[in-house]
């Protein structure tokens, strides 16, 4: 069974051991990043969402042009723009980027970061809205005539998107929710569901989850693909990966000692929660399952980590792997040299026993 690996590339080059140092969007790091992880391997990488940030789609385009093979997961909010537009943008995206386009949705799991765009919705009414939001979309990117809607966020009449994506039937969804309004949405509308590592029982428990959820409606449970992500810690040691981990931390404590970095904490999302939970059990879960940073910043991201040498990390995802896992999300607290060390040394371990080690019957 193959195994798709992402990353993550940013308009800036930061991360919680690096604070941001000089202009928001360097477009010069943009191309580099990207190219490195077209270089390492990588199937695609994400282009996150935030309200102070650059635009997703823009970062993405500029990466596309920097590259040549390397696909992109480019995460959307529904709800700051019609749907039907959307659609007509991600198309565009796919075609100039030749059919390299993919498409994250989050509803949003922090009302405070969603109300400085003005959105005003509850919780449960922002995944209300994402149904019929993405509904409407994949119509736009399918529908060979012009079709109609009244609903209880959006009404159009006549629409229709002459722009196509070159991905047929349409760009792939990925979709990240714990919530189980969440995952009844992604059972109805997402290729890919994405979610935070968790230890192996927790993402037993989601996977078996999202397919009860895809069989309740009739959608064969076997169709919905599954992504987890993972902040991997490698050195040539367990010594060495565990001493680098120390430094990590003390690292992130410092900075947030010195007032630098924030408390990402989405009380709204059950995804942090859930990593909260990870790191309550103990600073380790699992056998390399390490949980420090998600409860030093607040799990609001993925913040869980597998520490060991490239094959002790390697064995960890194989591990998930069997459970169903296809996609991997792995980004690194040294953004730009991790990617080209997860090339180099873990990507081709990974698919090298997953090729030896197909998903089991109970997995399939």
């Amino acid at each position: 069974m193959t195994v798709e690996f992402i990353g993550m590339i940013a308009a800036e080059e930061k991360s919680e051991i690096h604070p941001a140092n000089g202009p928001t969007i360097q477009p010069d790091y943009i191309a580099r990043f990207a190219q490195a992880h077209e270089k390492a391997g990588f199937d695609r990488v994400l282009i996150a969402h935030n309200s102070a940030d650059a635009d997703a789609v823009l970062v993405a385009t500029h990466a596309a042009y920097a590259t040549k093979t390397l696909g992109f997961m480019i995460a959307h909010r529904p709800g700051f723009i019609a749907p039907t537009y959307a659609a007509r943008l991600f198309a565009s995206f796919d075609i100039f980027s030749g059919g390299r386009g993919g498409i994250h949705i989050i509803s949003g799991g922090d009302g405070a970061e969603q109300r400085k765009d003005g959105d005003f919705l509850s919780h449960e009414e922002r995944y209300r809205r994402t149904d019929e939001y993405v509904g409407l979309m994949r119509q736009a990117w399918t529908s060979e005539t012009p079709f109609s809607h009244e609903g209880s966020f959006y009404r159009v009449e006549n629409a229709f998107a002459r722009v196509k994506p070159i991905q047929k039937p349409h760009i792939p969804v990925y979709f990240g929710g714990s919530s189980d309004i969440a995952i009844a949405f992604a059972a109805k509308h997402a290729d890919i569901y994405a979610f935070w590592g968790e230890t192996l029982d927790m993402a037993r428990e989601t996977i078996a989850k999202v397919r009860n959820a895809c069989a309740k409606i009739g959608r064969d449970p076997a169709s919905m693909k599954f992504s987890l992500s993972f902040r991997p810690v490698l050195a040539d040691t367990e010594d060495a990966a565990w001493a680098r981990a120390n430094q990590i931390i003390e690292r992130i404590r410092a900075l947030r000692g010195q007032g630098v970095g924030r408390f990402n904490a989405k009380p709204e999302s059950v995804g942090s929660q859930r990593l909260l939970e990870v790191a309550a059990g103990g600073k380790v879960r699992d056998k390399r399952l390490w949980t420090e940073v998600a409860a030093a910043v607040g799990a609001g991201s993925n913040t869980t980590s597998l520490v060991g040498t490239a094959e002790q990390v390697a064995e960890s995802l194989l591990e998930y792997h069997a459970l169903g896992i296809t996609t991997f999300l792995i980004r690194g607290f040294d953004p730009l040299s991790d990617a080209t060390d997860y090339g180099r040394a873990l990507l081709p371990l990974v698919r090298a026993g997953a090729e030896k080690a197909p998903l089991s019957v109970a997995a399939e």
